[in-house]
């Protein structure tokens, strides 16, 4: 016995469960022969019954096909009639025609007499017809209808009668039918609760080892490390695992001395590092707020614009105006919420302002859903986008470069579309801008210090979406695309 608990865990296990099976299977196949032979004598006790309604089918398939082909004489008709008597014919064939004393085989017999002479007058009905034998087919016609009537009544009764035998001999065998599954159940029951109890006892006494090594890996999960080491029982996989577990209890408690040595000074370490970060940010704040001052830039603009609307320079007046708006806007906390209006309304200014420095060369179109201008997203985003596109895509086309800008709405999405028909972008480089690392050539062109991987970075942010922006371009010469993807909060 001791040599069967010895063996691999997977032996002892399928040996049980291939023991409790193949008996199981024994007594289900024995139940199953037992059940089929009973229902095939069932299913055999009408089937007389059956030959009879199916007969007398045909034989009304016979009469009406007949009726049909003497009401419109057509080929159609005609070929159903034949194929109708074809087949009356070879049931009436299979009918037992010898001589006995049984009324049922006499009965068959008769209708099988009956039938034949039907098919006759019925084979002669059609003759006539054909041989337009006015008088001779009604005849027919009408003695072959009394044989149908006659044979059509005569299977009835014989059918009536057969099915009382029948019902008879169904319910006896019924009976035992009811009587065989009764005990049949009993059986498999019976056969099944000692498989169970079998399983059960054996399966417990094999698994007793795992659960105990359940047990004490439960109790260690929970962080308790001081758990004592696991008794090895059986020299199965169990005992194998149990003294890698007791091996790995004495090296984890190694590992996590090491871990916490590790992550203390890995903390040290970021602690200084983003003590650092922040004071460089801190220092770059400083060092760009030292370098103009707003208010006096603002005035300075304003003064500019109101000396030239006095000597009547409307134009310059208007685009002083203008760029005093612009830097205005510029200066504010990019990370505080604006309205879409208001990023259009940087945009507008900004084009009008290059269109002046450029002499009009940039065409702008826009087309603006202006119930979503109240909707919120980042502040200085438009801009640097249209930036982009001016000095990347179509500053080299003079007056033939155009941005189209376009809010609308998308399911629940507010969607700005930022388009110019300029040199587009290769695959490479828009999957480069999308991830951050694409490097600008920052002598090209002026800036306002915001790059396409800091625009990108904040709409993420602030739609907590990796798909709120997607650059769309056909290849080089063909344009691009800037499609920014708001959530519409109600």
């Amino acid at each position: 016995m001791n040599r069967f608990w010895n063996l691999s865990l997977r032996t002892k296990v399928s040996s049980i469960y291939i023991l409790t099976i193949v008996l199981i299977l024994a007594v289900n196949l024995y139940l199953i022969v037992g059940i089929n032979n009973m229902s095939h004598e069932v299913d055999m006790v009408y089937q007389d019954n059956r030959q009879l309604n199916e007969l007398s089918v045909a034989l009304d398939k016979v009469q009406d096909s007949m009726t049909a082909y003497l009401n419109s004489k057509t080929s159609d008709s005609l070929e159903e009639y034949y194929r109708n008597d074809q087949k009356f014919d070879s049931m009436i064939q299979d009918l037992n025609g010898s001589i006995t004393d049984r009324s049922f085989d006499r009965m068959e017999r008769n209708i099988k007499s009956m039938g034949e002479g039907y098919l006759d007058t019925v084979r002669q009905t059609i003759e006539a017809k054909r041989g337009r034998n006015v008088e001779k087919y009604r005849v027919r016609y009408e003695l072959a209808s009394q044989q149908y009537n006659y044979i059509s009544n005569y299977i009835s009764a014989l059918n009536r009668v057969r099915f009382k035998s029948n019902s008879e001999n169904y319910n006896e065998m019924a009976f035992k039918f009811r009587r065989f599954e009764q005990i049949s159940l009993l059986v498999v029951f019976a056969v099944v609760a000692g498989s169970i109890l079998i399983i059960v006892s054996l399966v417990k006494r094999i698994m007793q080892p795992l659960g105990e090594l359940a047990s004490t890996a439960e109790y260690v999960a929970d962080g308790n490390l001081d758990a004592g080491f696991v008794e090895i029982g059986y020299k199965d996989e169990v005992g194998v695992v149990t003294d890698a577990f007791n091996k790995m209890i004495i090296s984890i408690r190694e590992y996590i001395e090491k871990l916490r040595e590790s992550m203390e000074a890995e903390r040290t370490l970021k602690e200084k590092e983003l003590t650092m970060e922040a004071h460089l940010k801190d220092a770059q704040l400083k060092y760009l707020q030292a370098q103009i001052n707003p208010h006096f830039l603002f005035n300075t603009l304003n003064a500019g614009a109101q000396l030239a609307m006095m000597e009547g320079a409307d134009k310059t007046y208007e685009y002083v105006q203008t760029v005093a708006e612009f830097f205005r806007y510029n200066v504010k906390k990019q990370d505080t919420p604006v309205t879409i209006g208001d990023e259009v309304l940087l945009v507008d200014n900004y084009i009008r302002i290059l269109n002046v420095r450029f002499s009009g060369d940039i065409k702008y179109k826009k087309e603006v859903d202006e119930s979503l201008l109240g909707m919120l997203m980042p502040g200085m985003i438009l801009q640097p986008i249209v930036e982009n596109c001016v000095n990347h895509g179509i500053r080299e086309m003079q007056d033939k470069g155009v941005i189209s800008l376009r809010v609308f709405r998308q399911d629940m999405d507010v969607c700005i579309s930022i388009k110019d028909n300029g040199k587009g972008m290769d695959s490479e480089t828009i999957e480069k801008i999308m991830n951050g690392t694409f490097v600008t050539d920052k002598k090209k062109g002026d800036s306002n210090g915001i790059g396409m991987d800091n625009v990108i970075a904040r709409v993420r942010i602030f739609t907590d979406d990796e798909e709120c922006v997607k650059i769309v371009s056909e290849g080089e010469g063909k344009g691009t695309e800037f499609i920014i993807y708001l959530p519409i909060k109600e």
